[in-house]
């Protein structure tokens, strides 16, 4: 029975009866050692009942990190239904549970999330289904993150995942769940609590100082309410403890509540025989509950199996699990902890050499006989870089990281040492702990005066600083460590990211990496070279530097892959020909990586890949599917913790909704995308284009003059050279103009004419001659406006096309030419209303009123506008025929969530089954 818990029994009650729906639910429950989040799981499965399929796991604490053991406890339940799953996600599954037949390279953390999701899906496919996670806080890193990106993703799968973990400062983040905080029982529930003969069920017959804790002595009872402040653990546990000390004995109250617990655990440890404490101390030691290897290690310590039967009858562990197979577990984790934390080192090396010795697995053997060594040990060290080895293999990079840590320590030669804290920080960078990264980077680096030595250090701590978001301090490291003994192929890519640093820093810096890529010889078919050339050609010009001609991203992206690079290097070619205004190529390039990426599983890079997609679409006009692109780039870049592309994705979702005259969703996505400066005040990456999409919507509801304040810094700041930036100069000449002030635009304008001269795009000269129609004179802006509506025309460009008749328009009317201004400002308001573009509309729609034209408000966005941005994802997918099995494995969500969409979309565009759906697409 639980005492004084009503809320939360409910608050519990109620995602079991929305999972007995179809819906999924995540709750964090959080507090204090003993507070109750066990009883409350306990609860959970009971109220759950034949409904629901139950599976759980609780996490162990224990120094040696075993990559994915809590997700593989976790999910062995519904490992005979892996096959189920797409190919990219139960290999990726396999890799991380170490089952597949072959090791290909680690799946990265993201599609590790997707398939765990997958098949907690597929578990629930006939009933709905009860995941428990206690102890959340001690699971491994690679689990953690994995079970948080499923939870962050359930939607519509019947699901119920609740995990317990506590309230310290730090344990189990879990940005984004709903959370429960668990406070101590109030007065009136601790007394009934401490008046109860087994609050506890059987366990708490062990606690009670004389047969019942009904039977408490009143001085007794009075100090443990006092004491225990509403703990339930402490209710059941301090009164043995308190009535065993001398009568008048009040320090125990000082001690924090958990250090009490420990002491009243380890006062009833202290009563039993030696070889019960040297087993329990065993136990205790072993992270997995493998009650075999437990006793066979305590038999070689000279305790026996008999030993542990005073432990059994003192409440302090439970034998579970089929003989065989059987686990022990500790009544609660203080227990273990009381147990190992007061135990003498000497006993602990002990206890670990022993169950090195009784284990038969590699990677648990060579930890427990590593946790032993007091004295380095070359061969030890050896084998636990092939458990750090092995532990990258399945993506366990913070398992990796603290093996190749402690293989360091056990190194017996200072270069070794080195070369294995070099390999613990990048594969603790790889996990994103990045403060632990950049000390084990400055311990390797206090070790060494090898140059590559320390221009790996460097690659680590600049990958740390590029990620908190000071790019400043990324450039210089990367930058001073490419000295002239660096092997060219390694410095390329050293400054391919310092390019990236440098991008956000100003001009200067991007002209001195190209400057160094420029320099380097780099020999014959390596992979980097075509990428260097493309790179110069597509970015020199922006800088107003002759440049080589700029090859087709095609032909740049063929040579490398022959030379032998992979996708994730070719990334880079998406970037640097949006540059140049190829947006096509950029189009072309970018998509068929991220349909690649989508096909192998590596849906890591996706956000990055999918931003230049995004603005790709966006220039050519085609909002809604950049809208599409970026929210799901945008839901994966929050998954991974790429803050980064969070800030860039959010940006441009803030530029569609200003276009589509959407003031609040502009202004809140903005306000996400900035929210968190870098080290030093620095911006977010997503600044430029955040002030982009402000002033864009400043436009459109004809506030020239706030526009022209955003615009005037972004296109002359040290962002000026950024794609956005570039591309916001004819805004910022239609804002001047507007107000008045040309010369506001006229050295931005410059900079945008020889860029549009360098590009040779028709469509950047169409723009080029917008701009020079409204700067004047105006007896030349209409031929001016004429030439413009000419290149667009086979542009593909309609948000352009429409905005420059708009403005010939405008022009025309004011000139008194109101017939030769309509059919310019119904083409305008066509396009603008089918674009969605609602504050371009509304000014096409008054010229046209004021034409002696009225036109009544049409429909903005066409048929498929009601629908949300993943709901249109999904019904094209349908519309193609695809099956939600298939359209789920495409858009990593479960089929289900695709039905429910399907559910909710078919209703708002008027159609009952799929076969209706392609017509109307």
């Amino acid at each position: 029975m639980l005492y004084g818990r009503g809320a939360e029994q409910a608050a519990i009650g109620r995602l079991l009866d929305e999972a007995r729906g179809g819906r999924s639910g995540v709750l964090v429950l959080r507090g204090e050692p003993g507070i109750g989040k066990t009883a409350l799981l306990e609860h959970a499965a009971a109220a759950a009942g034949p409904d629901f399929r139950v599976i759980r796991a609780t996490g162990v604490e224990y120094e040696a990190e075993l990559p994915f053991a809590g997700l593989t406890l976790l999910l062995a339940p519904g490992l005979d239904r892996l096959q189920a799953l797409p190919g990219p996600q139960r290999r990726a599954l396999e890799g991380a549970f170490g089952i597949a037949e072959e090791s290909g390279p680690a799946a990265g953390r993201l599609l590790i999330g997707l398939a765990t999701l997958g098949l907690l899906a597929e578990m629930a496919s006939e009933k709905p289904l009860l995941c428990l996670l206690d102890d959340a806080q001690w699971l491994d890193g690679s689990s953690a993150e994995a079970l948080l990106l499923a939870a962050r993703r359930l939607q519509a799968e019947g699901i119920v995942l609740l995990l317990a973990a506590r309230d310290d400062e730090g344990a189990f983040p879990a940005a984004g769940l709903p959370e429960l905080r668990l406070a101590g029982l109030d007065e009136a529930a601790a007394a009934e609590l401490l008046a109860a003969p087994a609050g506890f069920g059987d366990l708490a017959e062990a606690a009670a100082p004389t047969g019942g804790a009904g039977r408490v002595p009143p001085d007794v009872r009075r100090r443990v309410l006092a004491e225990a402040r509403g703990n339930p653990l402490a209710l059941t546990e301090l009164p043995a403890a308190l009535a065993a000390e001398p009568a008048g004995s009040a320090g125990s109250g000082r001690l924090p509540l958990t250090s009490r617990l420990q002491l009243a655990f380890h006062g009833k440890v202290s009563r039993l025989p030696v070889a019960t404490r040297t087993l329990l101390l065993v136990a205790a030691a072993e992270e997995a509950g493998d009650l075999a290897a437990v006793l066979r290690a305590a038999t070689a310590l000279g305790a026996g199996p008999d030993a542990l039967a005073p432990a059994e009858r003192a409440g302090l562990v439970r034998i579970t699990g089929p003989e065989g197979a059987a686990v022990l577990a500790f009544r609660h984790p203080l227990v273990r902890a009381a147990i190992l934390h007061r135990a003498p080192l000497q006993q602990r090396s002990a206890a670990h050499r022993a169950l090195g010795e009784a284990l038969e697995d590699g990677d648990r053997r060579t930890w427990h006989l590593a946790l032993a060594a007091t004295a380095p040990d070359a061969a030890l060290a050896d084998a636990l870089e092939r458990t750090a080895e092995r532990a990258e293999a399945r993506g366990g990079h913070g398992a990796a990281s603290s093996a190749y840590e402690r293989a360091a320590r056990l190194t017996p030669d200072r270069d070794g040492a080195t070369r294995r804290l070099v390999l613990a920080a990048e594969a603790a960078t790889e996990e994103g702990r990045l403060e632990h990264a950049e000390a084990l980077a400055e311990r390797a680096g206090a070790r060494t005066d090898d140059p590559f030595a320390h221009a790996m250090i460097a690659h680590v701590r600049a990958t740390a600083h590029f990620w908190r978001g000071d790019h400043p301090a990324a450039y210089r490291l990367l930058l001073d460590a490419c000295t002239p003994g660096i092997e060219a192929s390694h410095a390329a890519r050293m400054l391919f990211q310092a390019f990236h640093a440098a991008w956000y820093v100003g001009e200067e810096p991007v002209g001195a990496v190209l400057d160094r890529l420029a320099a380097l010889r780099l020999p014959a078919g390596e992979p980097a070279a075509p990428l260097v050339r493309h790179l110069l050609a597509g970015t020199l010009p922006l800088l107003g530097r002759p440049a080589p001609p700029l090859p087709s991203a095609r032909e740049t992206a063929a040579e490398a892959r022959r030379a032998g690079a992979v996708p994730s290097d070719l990334v880079q070619l998406c970037g640097a020909t949006l540059i140049l205004g190829r947006d096509d190529e950029t189009y072309e390039l970018a998509a068929g990586l991220a349909a690649e990426a989508r096909a192998k599983g590596a849906v890591g890079m996706l956000p990055t890949v999918q931003f230049f997609l995004a603005e790709a679409e966006l220039f050519h006009g085609r909002h809604r599917d950049a809208e599409v692109t970026a929210t799901e780039a945008l839901a994966l870049a929050e998954d991974t913790g790429q803050r980064q592309w969070v800030s860039q994705l959010g940006s441009l979702l803030a530029c569609l909704a200003a276009l589509r005259g959407d003031a609040d969703s502009c202004a809140a996505l903005v306000r996400r995308a900035l929210a968190g400066a870098g080290p030093g005040g620095a911006p977010p990456a997503g600044e430029p284009w955040a002030q982009w999409a402000l002033a864009l919507l400043d436009l459109g509801r004809g506030r020239a003059g706030e526009a022209a304040d955003r615009l005037r810094p972004l296109t002359t700041g040290r962002h000026r050279h950024h794609v956005g930036a570039t591309r916001a100069v004819p805004d910022l000449v239609e804002a001047a103009v507007r107000l008045g002030t040309p010369e506001l635009a006229a050295e931005p304008y410059e900079r945008f004419a020889r860029w549009a001269a360098a590009t040779g795009q028709p469509w950047a000269h169409a723009l080029r001659l917008r701009c020079q129609a409204l700067l004047g004179p105006d007896e030349l802006a209409e031929s001016g406006y004429l030439a413009a509506l000419e290149l667009h025309r086979d542009s593909g460009r309609p948000f352009e096309q429409g905005r420059t008749a708009l403005l010939y328009g405008e022009w025309l009317r004011r000139e008194r030419r109101r017939t030769d201004a309509r059919p310019h400002l119904r083409a305008a308001l066509e396009a603008f209303d089918l674009l969605g573009a609602r504050p371009w509309a509304e000014r096409a729609r008054t010229e046209l009123t004021a034409t002696g034209t009225p036109v009544p408000a049409g429909p903005a966005g066409g048929p498929l506008a009601v629908l949300t941005p993943q709901e249109l994802q999904i019904v094209r997918l349908a519309a193609q025929g695809r099956s939600n099995r298939d359209i789920a494995a495409q858009l990593f969500l479960s089929p289900r969530t695709v039905g429910h969409h399907l559910y909710k979309a078919y209703p708002k565009l008027g159609v009952a089954s799929r076969g209706e759906l392609a017509g109307l697409l």
